[in-house]
């Protein structure tokens, strides 16, 4: 059995030879994040992937994300590790159910959140983060009527936020709809005098409680400047950030915020993709080219 520096060496070796690039979402394992050339949150990575000239995107995060970056990179051929590495979010609605959805409402704009699959892009007229969900909203014409699929807490949000009236669709992030009042109750009796920095895909009676609703990138940037944090998102970036910060005091909302899918990927799953050249993510040219449109129009933004 190799050793944790072999494993790395060997990948090292690889990621020279093939050319390649190693992507990762800060909610990976650290181990995986150790090895990374970039971390990142979804806005982040897919502005990257749309950047690179490498040969070879090892993308170690799940399946919509490697998806995105071989849509904003075609030339790349794109890895993704784990084959099962899904979000369960993302399967929470099909392209037929989208077009469903639209065909019930008059030439409406239909706001996808990047945690979706390539097919459900396609049929969107943009696509959105967490870092710039409120951007993109502001920018449709105010005469326009809006659908946001699939994740009904952060469309909620963005509803509130702007003022604009959003039509949802009923998916939801398993991981952040499962934080509940009772959590923060708890997390604040137990670390009084921290601040509360929550995730948008949390529910709406938690976003109330929070002093910051951020993305992943905005919570960090959040941690950044204060010393004493309760992080309501998966656990992932918690470690990621007292590994940074060794000496701010930071807290996890809830030890359940646990995602199975982002934690499938092992650096020994990372050495294996770049051996056998697998799993290789491709995307339809038909596909593609509807897909891309909502993404570009996110990116302009």
């Amino acid at each position: 059995m190799l050793t944790g520096k072999e494993i790395k060496d060997r990948i090292i070796n690889f990621k020279h030879a093939r050319k390649a690039v190693i992507l990762a979402h800060n909610y990976q394992l650290m181990e995986v994040q150790h090895i990374a050339d970039y971390c990142g949150d979804s806005l982040e990575l897919a502005r990257l992937a749309s950047q690179l000239d490498q040969e070879m995107i090892v993308f170690c995060g799940v399946r919509f994300m490697a998806e995105t970056a071989k849509l904003l990179n075609p030339q790349a051929k794109v890895l993704l590790p784990v084959k099962e590495a899904g979000c369960p979010m993302a399967g929470m609605i099909t392209a037929d159910q989208l077009l469903e959805f639209k065909s019930g409402y008059e030439a409406p704009w239909v706001v996808c959140y990047v945690n979706s699959s390539i097919e459900v892009k396609a049929e969107s007229d943009i696509c959105c983060t967490s870092g710039n969900v409120l951007d993109v909203i502001s920018s449709i014409p105010i005469d326009k009527q809006i659908l946001f699929v699939p994740d009904r807490n952060l469309g909620s949000y963005a509803a509130r936020m702007t003022g604009r009236s959003i039509i949802l669709w009923e998916g939801y992030c398993n991981v952040h709809e499962n934080i509940s009042v009772i959590d923060v109750e708890r997390a604040k009796m137990k670390y009084p005098g921290y601040s509360l920095a929550v995730h948008p895909e949390c529910r709406p009676e938690v976003l109330e409680m929070a002093d910051i609703i951020a993305s992943t990138r905005g919570l960090a940037d959040f941690v950044a400047m204060h010393d004493k944090v309760i992080i309501g998102t998966e656990l992932g970036l918690l470690h990621q950030l007292q590994e940074e910060y060794p000496d701010k005091k930071l807290a996890a909302l809830s030890e359940k915020a646990l995602c199975v899918n982002m934690k499938r990927t092992t650096v020994t799953d990372v050495l294996r993709a770049f051996k056998n050249e697998e799993y290789e993510v491709t995307i339809s040219e038909e596909v593609a080219s509807r897909a891309l449109k909502a993404v570009e129009r996110m990116l302009r933004i």
